[in-house]
């Protein structure tokens, strides 16, 4: 039975294997260059891993073995009682799956690792199994007509119902958005949720094994009748705003607005392998070239030459990028090349739209090797921010999305981790660590609006849109305050959300049909008045409306952009009485320094606050603010380095001893508290003439 052969660089060879027990390496003209002793009984498998550099075999003998490429035994990995008729690679290249009967095997290349995760995956033997290693899931079809797909631990996500006859092949395409599978006189397409495309009844007997072309776009299937179909996808269907998009044959596309019935043909000379509408303007990736349309004129494309095929087209308002085997790069919609991000350890072949996102000027990475780091770059420029260090999160992040509005430093990227838990982070540092808030738990699934920095996602059966997820950065407790929520249900079990235009949310259910839902428009209203500044005309249509929702994403707008005005209109409209206070007392201060400060530290964050005060020669001030929320250390290590008010910190330090009956064990403080006098009347009169100069500041 013929192994797979994978599709790695420098193939020289591919593996035949046979039921005399060995399996042949070929050559490309056809030659056998060796033949090895493999498995007691037929070969029935062979899988090349995804970096060519090892070979596993299974047979009759129920025995899983691990080969080199020249065909050297490394190892026995597994004994099975049965027959081992299939066998896959992680995406990683260390771990095999095989199946045994009726189960699923994962065994780790290492040696005295944890013992084989198994589980029962079918009520028949499993024939046949696959592993992506872009969506990192897994495939498998048994005797007992269905097939299923599973995560990497070994969780369903679907399970088909029983056909009439047992699935004898299956396989992913290298993108791992489709997968194939073959039955008797029957070839299926489906989408990775396990949804069918298409069907397809050749008279050809049983599909015994399927095959994609690097590119994604052809299938092969070698059939029981001793023939070899081929097929290509067509009638794939795009949609933006009023425009659907259908590919309808190998080199052709059909355009259509559904606002005037408007239609358009564009035609290829080579065979069409990617497409993506998006932002106003139509990508598409042929074996050979780049054509980028606007929607506001079909006839005249700009058009570029591609040195491999492209496997991802990612796009944002101003520019898109494409992934090939070889990296990422990105274009503006004029055809100009850009940059080409990259990080040592980039491996560009697994990258989907989970693990890349664009914006205007940023481009986030999820790394394969480390899947805790997002490495992010300027997009023009190609240039790793953060000195190249990437944002690190405490858990494996499954899916990254950056939103699409606003100036760069207002940038924030979205994190969904394995444990399904959505945060939001910041993506410029300025010289501090990334700032990362948890926003919900059980996230299925998130998208940003294409309008405004709006966030939309289905948890735990409800759909929720945050209407001012940056809120987590300026007041927490507003938070609760600025989303939207209702129940999912009318949705189904586990729907995707594909877009979030303007006020209208698409979504597909499991079956694969298309679903939508509609949010407010005030919102998305309020986010342009504040765009603009237009804070009176923000203020009114809170006002109008009169939700507690807007009242508070306008409040977290206004205290973000320091409009203390709104802001205190805005609180107190959502009754935090506390807050209205300390905005007034912000109000009083005599600089404007000051007052960015004391907004710094209401949104929670002393290491900025204390920027500003240094920046704004408000060095006492700063050491008082630590010394306020007893941050000790760094109020006397700002005294000692301004050489100022060491005495000032010393004596509030000796108070909160006294205060809470405590001794002084900090040895700083030791070391300095006999050499210096504490005298409060001059550290009192020190403090008034700060003050004072602080007014007449404010004066001039």
């Amino acid at each position: 039975m013929p192994g797979k052969q994978q599709a790695i660089s420098a193939s020289d060879f591919f593996v035949l294997t046979g039921t005399d027990g060995r399996f042949y390496l070929i050559s490309r003209m056809g030659k056998i260059e060796k033949k090895v002793e493999a498995h007691r009984g037929a070969v029935l498998a062979a899988r090349w891993s995804y970096d060519g550099t090892a070979l596993a075999t299974v047979g009759e003998d129920g025995q899983v073995k691990v080969w080199s490429r020249s065909g050297m035994l490394r190892s026995t990995l597994g004994q099975s009682s049965t027959p081992v008729y299939s066998v896959a690679w992680g995406p990683d290249n260390n771990v095999v799956l095989y199946t045994s009967g009726k189960h699923l095997i994962l065994k780790s290349m290492q040696a005295g690792n944890a013992k084989p995760l198994q589980w029962k995956a079918h009520e028949g033997l499993i024939l046949k199994v696959d592993w992506n290693p872009v969506n990192n899931l897994i495939l498998s079809g048994g005797e007992d007509c269905k097939y299923k797909v599973w995560d990497g631990y070994g969780r369903q996500l679907y399970s088909s119902a029983a056909h009439e006859y047992p699935v004898t092949s299956v396989a992913w395409t290298p993108d791992g958005e489709l997968f194939a599978t073959g039955f008797f006189n029957t070839l299926r397409l489906c989408d990775k949720a396990g949804w069918s495309h298409a069907l397809e009844k050749p008279s050809t007997g049983s599909v015994m094994n399927i095959a994609w072309s690097v590119d994604g776009t052809q299938v092969a299937g070698a059939c029981g009748n001793g023939h070899v179909i081929f097929a290509h996808i067509i009638e794939r269907r795009l949609e933006w705003k009023q425009f659907e998009l259908t590919v309808a044959s190998r080199k052709k596309i059909l355009v259509r607005n559904v606002t005037d019935d408007a239609r358009e043909k564009l035609e290829f000379r080579d065979r069409i392998v990617k497409v993506s509408l998006l932002c106003a303007h139509l990508v598409v990736a042929t074996t050979s070239q780049c054509y980028v349309y606007s929607v506001k004129n079909w006839n005249t494309p700009m058009i570029f030459d591609l040195k491999q095929s492209v496997s991802l087209i990612v796009q944002a308002e101003k520019h898109f990028l494409l992934v090939d085997s070889i990296g990422i790069s990105l274009y503006s919609y004029e055809g100009r090349f850009l940059s080409a991000p990259k990080y040592n350890g980039l491996r560009p072949n697994v990258l989907n739209h989970q693990t890349i996102s664009l914006s205007n000027d940023t481009v986030a990475i999820r790394d394969k090797n480390d899947e805790k780091a997002v490495y992010l770059f300027e997009a023009h420029t190609g240039k790793a921010m953060a000195d190249g260090k990437p944002l690190l999160h405490k858990m494996e992040i499954v899916e990254i999305a950056l939103d699409q509005h606003g100036p760069m430093p207002e940038r924030r990227v979205a994190l969904i981790d394995k444990n399904r838990d959505l945060y939001l982070a910041t993506v410029r540092t300025f010289a501090t660590t990334h700032k990362v808030v948890k926003l919900a738990v059980m996230i299925q699934t998130m998208a940003w609006n294409d309008d405004t920095n709006m966030l939309a996602a289905l948890q735990d059966g409800h759909f929720t849109v945050w209407y001012y997820p940056n809120a987590a950065f300026v007041d927490q407790a507003l938070l609760s305050k600025t989303f939207l929520e209702k129940d999912s249900s009318e949705f189904g079990k586990n729907p995707l959300i594909l877009s979030f235009l303007g006020c209208h949310v698409t979504m597909r259910r499991v079956d694969g049909s298309l679903v939508s839902t509609s949010i407010s428009p005030y919102p998305s209203i309020l986010h342009g008045y504040v765009a603009n500044a237009r804070w009176e005309e923000a203020i009114r249509l809170c006002r109008f409306v009169k939700e507690t929702a807007l009242w508070a994403s306008l409040a977290g707008m206004a205290a973000y952009a320091r409009e203390l005005a709104t802001a205190e209109i805005a609180y107190a409209a959502v009754d935090e009485v506390d807050k209205v206070n300390y905005i007034q007392y912000i109000k009083e201060q005599p600089s404007k320094e000051a007052r960015n400060a004391e907004m710094a530290l209401f949104a929670g964050s002393a290491q900025d606050a204390e920027g500003i005060m240094l920046q704004g020669g408000l060095t006492f001030r700063a050491i008082m603010m630590h010394i306020n929320l007893y941050n000790w250390d760094r109020a006397l290590e700002l005294a000692l380095k301004y050489k100022t008010h060491v005495d000032t910190v010393l004596g509030f330090r000796q108070r909160y001893l006294v205060k809470f009956n405590k001794t002084e064990t900090n040895k700083r403080f030791q070391q300095y508290a006999d050499g210096v006098e504490i005298d409060w009347a001059k550290i009192e009169a020190k403090i008034a003439m700060e003050e004072e100069k602080e007014r007449d500041g404010r004066k001039r």
